[in-house]
């Protein structure tokens, strides 16, 4: 896939270069480069190196392109024929269809209805893709099983799980997480979950639990003499659910039949039961090769859907005749390999570009929920994204997740309340066969690290140079103490959540000079390791510390893109020079962000145009000079006291923004102080504004006359008494694009609107709401979802009536329309 040899050998001259003329700046960098020569003992032998190591890889390169210019073809055609992004559907976000477990699901629902004296631990047991994960799903979010258990929690567990990590992820549900709680032993948590469930009534699903130990380790956290929770386990192995309850036979899932393999076939491709009788009998012969493994199924599908026209059958025809082959050649040798096959055919069918894409998720832990936006600045950083036509980078990005997504290769997660995903992940098969095909014998794209049994690492720290991706996620602290040396190391990626001390930290850099990618967010430093800003290639680097100050030797990461810095503190003081990272798209940080002061005439300092996303800053620094050098902003976290937002703050100049958080941040202040007395005008905010967030400003609700008037406002958060008062009359304004509205903690009582204030509002969101006596019923005429959580049993009521309203105007003559959409938290009902 890659050829990194010529790359590796400019890195390298380029980082060398850097390190002895100690460049500070991109600046000086550019200034100076025409004024250097190199000393004739050393820079001219070095420049003599560099002509010959790239006479040695010309060659490979030819070859390069040789073997991957049909599908470099394929992909410009692909490209090329990419429509409006205007016109492009919404994010998909998957439903699975249930085909051939209707009455299991039924029978399981049926199990965890039952009382019983003692705590009653149900499983689903089946091979890989035989749809465990799915059926659990099913059965967590069907109405019976809300109704009667108020909390549901869905734990993923997988091989390489940590019992407290279990274990708080379940707490969360019921609690803050207290860093007391992370410093607990694991005896301790175990005692305070247990405390918890013991009197509560609460359905927990266990994903994917590997082993009878696994279950032995949990246990103790669930009360055996609760006889109102239930626990539903799914596995692959049977010991497994004899350990968890042997009074009850497991479920044991089977494969489909070939009628309910071919109904999931035809779901799956066409979205409905139907086939054209041309590809029939096509069809069912692909089908047969699946042998009633439903994620075989679904694969094979996500193939033949991007192969399918209903404008050109014969075309079409053609192209299953292709794939049927494909199959009937792949499965032939050995029908115990099947999964692995399909998955195989199905990579092998990817576009060239989209192949490092897919294979990138085998890099995440098991069962890992993936953040979108983070996957999708790592792509970036790492080159897998190629500009094209005048859409950015990020839309690209998100292309690609979409093409995976709808090859069913990647799951769409979670989504955001403007329908965008949020979060992925991948089946533990497709993950196992990324990391495979990523290996040093084939692409060459990456190796995870593990330690194992007998206390080596796997492969072990000799072999690491020869590695250009890592990944590791457990024991991070024992492999950077075991002086690890990896010259052509690009990423360095862990998830494991520990401290570590600085001379650990430092020896990253020092190990890993040609570093691009360096994503440790989950890992804690103890002080910033000065020798970090060495690492002049890196593209994306992601810290958590509680540190107070960014130092100015981070303006020599020239290339940066993406700079996320998370700190306990509640400011960080930045003496880095980011107007003069002419490449930095992205800076995020928790904490507010107070920048260093910008010289008076803007032509002595730089000018941003590559910067996206800014947030949080602090207030201080939102003048006119500031928002001048960012231009090209899409997204802007401003935190500290929002009531020294002026007029004369420039937000207005910042015409390409899209997305505004604003969350006022007023230490030890009363709550007079904290209030904000008034919202800018509406021409003193971003013209083109959709996204708007506002936190904890105790602004009158008078204020939403300001915002009414934002005119592509789409989306409005409200948090943390963002406004106050027990009344809100919204009669007098209109949101006219509004489409979704989200309100969390106020005092409101009494809120009176009708829908003409609200013409498009498709999604309400209200949170901890308890004071409010009713939602307005008008507002179910253009309402696609309602979702409640810790509010009044009359706010409960009156969204029930909503509901039922919404019914009453799904008639037959309506029946296209989309489904309506209440969720009450448990609880509330």
């Amino acid at each position: 896939m890659e050829d990194w040899d010529a790359q590796k050998m400019l890195d390298k001259y380029i980082h060398d270069y850097m390190i002895r003329k100690n460049m500070h700046t991109t600046a000086e960098i550019f200034a100076k480069e025409a004024e250097i020569a190199p000393e004739p003992a050393e820079g001219t032998i070095k420049t003599l190196n560099v002509a010959k190591e790239v006479q040695d890889v010309r060659t490979k390169i030819n070859r390069f392109f040789t073997q991957h210019r049909v599908d470099r073809a394929a992909m410009n055609t692909e490209r090329s024929a990419d429509t409006n992004r205007e016109e492009r559907k919404e994010p998909l976000v998957r439903k699975d269809n249930i085909v051939g477990l209707e009455v299991q699901t039924d029978t399981l629902i049926g199990y965890l209805l039952e009382e019983k004296k003692e705590l009653d631990p149900i499983s689903i047991i089946g091979l890989p893709g035989l749809g465990k994960t799915t059926i659990a799903r099913k059965i967590f979010a069907d109405p019976r099983v809300k109704y009667e258990f108020p909390t549901r929690i869905w734990v993923f567990v997988s091989q390489d799980y940590k019992r407290k990590d279990v274990f708080i992820s379940i707490l969360k549900n019921f609690t803050t997480i207290t860093d007391h709680m992370h410093r607990q032993t694991d005896k301790d948590i175990t005692q305070t979950l247990s405390n918890y469930l013991r009197e509560r009534r609460f359905f927990i699903v266990l994903d994917d639990v590997w082993t009878a130990e696994a279950w032995i380790d949990l246990r103790d956290a669930f009360p055996k003499s609760n006889k109102l929770g239930k626990i539903l386990i799914t596995s692959r192995h049977e010991e497994v659910a004899r350990q968890a309850n042997p009074h009850r036979e497991p479920h044991n899932l089977r494969l489909l039949t070939h009628q309910e393999s071919w109904l999931l076939f035809r779901l799956e491709v066409f979205g409905e039961p139907i086939c054209p009788s041309k590809l029939e009998e096509n069809g069912k012969l692909i089908v047969d090769q699946c042998g009633g493994l439903p994620l075989a199924i679904v694969v094979i599908a996500g193939i033949l859907v991007k192969k399918t026209s209903a404008l050109d059958i014969n075309a079409t025809e053609k192209q299953w005749n292709k794939v049927r082959d494909k199959v009937k050649h792949y499965l032939k040798e050995d029908p115990k390999k099947r999964m692995e096959k399909i998955i195989s055919l199905s990579y092998n069918k990817l576009p060239y570009h989209l192949r490092p894409c897919f294979l990138y998720f085998g890099m995440f832990p098991e069962d890992f929920e993936i953040p979108v936006q983070e996957l999708i600045l790592m792509w970036i950083a790492e080159g897998f994204i190629q500009k094209k036509n005048e859409i950015t980078l990020e839309e690209t990005a998100q292309d690609y997740l979409e093409e995976l997504i709808s090859r069913n290769l990647v799951m769409g997660d979670k989504k955001s309340l403007d329908g965008r995903i949020k979060s992925c992940r991948i089946h533990d098969m497709l993950r196992e066969f990324c990391k495979d095909e990523a290996g040093i014998d084939k692409e060459n794209l990456f190796q995870e690290i593990k330690m194992s049994n007998e206390g080596n690492f796997i492969p072990s720290i000799s072999e690491e140079q020869n590695h250009r991706r890592l990944s590791i996620h457990s024991h991070f602290l024992t492999f950077v103490s075991s002086k690890p040396f990896g010259p052509r190391v690009r990423t360095l990626f862990s998830k494991e959540e520990i401290t570590l001390p600085l001379k650990n930290i430092s020896s990253i850099p020092a190990a890993f000079k040609l570093l691009r990618v360096l994503d440790i967010k989950s890992i804690k430093f103890t002080k910033f390791p000065r020798n970090l800003t060495d690492l002049v290639h890196l593209r994306y680097i992601a810290l958590s510390s509680d540190f107070k100050v960014l130092p100015k030797a981070i303006t020599k990461l020239w290339n940066l893109q993406t700079l996320i810095v998370d700190t306990t503190s509640r400011s960080l003081e930045i003496n880095a020079d980011l107007w003069n990272m002419i490449n930095l798209r992205h800076f995020k940080t928790n904490a507010s962000a107070i920048l260093p002061k910008t010289p008076e005439d803007t032509k002595q300092g730089g000018t941003s145009g590559e910067l996206q996303t800014l947030g949080m800053v602090s207030t201080q620094n939102c003048t006119e000079d500031v928002f001048c050098r960012a231009c090209n902003l899409q997204k802007l976290g401003i935190r500290g006291q929002i009531a020294g937002l002026a007029r004369s703050s420039g937000l207005e100049r910042l015409r390409n923004l899209r997305k505004l958080k604003l969350f006022n941040d007023v230490r030890f202040g009363s709550t007079s102080e904290a209030s904000v007395p008034r919202l800018p005008p509406p021409d003193a905010f971003p013209p083109k504004l959709k996204n708007l967030t506002i936190s904890a400003t105790h602004l009158d609700w008078d204020q939403m006359f300001t915002l009414c008037k934002l005119n592509y406002l789409e989306v409005l958060k409200l948090k943390d008494k963002a406004f106050v008062g027990v009344s809100w009359n919204a009669s007098g304004i209109c949101f006219r694009k509004l489409e979704v509205l989200y309100i969390q903690r106020t005092d409101l009582v009494h809120w009176k609107a009708s829908n003409q204030n609200f013409p498009g509002l498709s999604s309400l969101v209200i949170r901890n709401c308890e004071k409010l006596q009713e939602i307005p019923l008008d507002l179910y005429k253009s309402l696609h979802s309602l979702d409640l959580r810790r509010c009044s049993k009359f706010a409960v009521e009156s969204a029930k009536e909503i509901e039922k309203a919404k019914k009453k105007e799904q008639t037959q003559e309506n029946a296209e329309m989309s489904v309506f959409k209440l969720h009450i938290a448990p609880g509330d009902e």
